[in-house]
């Protein structure tokens, strides 16, 4: 496990991949700023999960959020009675800027084949996951569970989510409120696995090759908490 801290108050995307690299879109998003980060459709709409949340492309950052998806990390202007205060009044409080982390985590901690229970290496990680973000008060927090290969779309599909809920009610049960952590499956449709490294049916050897791609993937976004 590694950690990479950028320092307090700069801005921030955080990305933490509960597996072998991050998140990697099933679309690109369109030429329009509006919708830039985010996977849109052939009818250069934003796509939506079942719950009508956003997809975020794999490389989407905060400065990327637009006012349909992400309204809360839209910069909002100043009230007019602030904008016009006398030029002899004191400047402005700036406020926090994000800070930024980083967090890697080793898929072999996550889940076994078939399984969407963390296994106790995996909560130990989200536990230490956890204290290195006490500095930092969490305002989204966004779960993508995964599957490999094996079985259907549709039985993976409801691993993946079952795997992004088990994450959730960890972090919760660690005192992060519900409200700030969104979930989703994306079934096997992102593998981080590469097409031919894994070949073969269904066996030990197969189903070892593919541990990375059972995981869960975090995004968090939040400011510094002032000390």
């Amino acid at each position: 496990m590694t950690y990479a801290l950028i320092g307090k108050q700069t801005a921030m995307a955080v990305s933490c991949a509960l597996a072998l690299g991050l998140l990697s879109g099933a679309a690109m998003a369109q030429s329009n700023p509006t919708n830039e980060g985010y996977v849109v459709d052939q009818r250069n709409a934003v796509v939506k999960n079942a719950t009508g949340l956003c997809w975020h492309t794999g490389y989407w950052t905060p400065s990327m959020a637009n006012e349909e998806c992400d309204p809360d990390l839209v910069k909002k202007p100043l009230p007019a009675k602030v904008a016009e205060r006398a030029p002899e009044a004191a400047a402005p409080v700036v406020a926090p800027k994000p800070a930024a982390q980083r967090v890697k985590l080793n898929a072999d901690t996550l889940f076994d084949f078939n399984k969407a229970e963390l296994r106790p290496a995996g909560r130990a990680a989200l536990d230490d996951f956890v204290a290195r973000t006490r500095d930092i008060n969490p305002e989204v927090i966004m779960a993508v569970g995964h599957a490999d290969r094996f079985g259907s779309d549709r039985y993976n599909q409801k691993l993946s989510e079952q795997r992004a809920a088990a994450v959730k009610s960890y972090l919760m049960s660690k005192g992060i409120a519900d409200n700030r952590i969104q979930t989703e499956g994306r079934g096997e449709t992102q593998p981080v696995t590469k097409p031919g490294e894994c070949p073969g049916a269904k066996s030990a050897k197969v189903i070892a090759c593919l541990q990375p791609d059972r995981r869960v993937d975090i995004e968090v976004v939040g400011t510094t908490i002032a000390r």
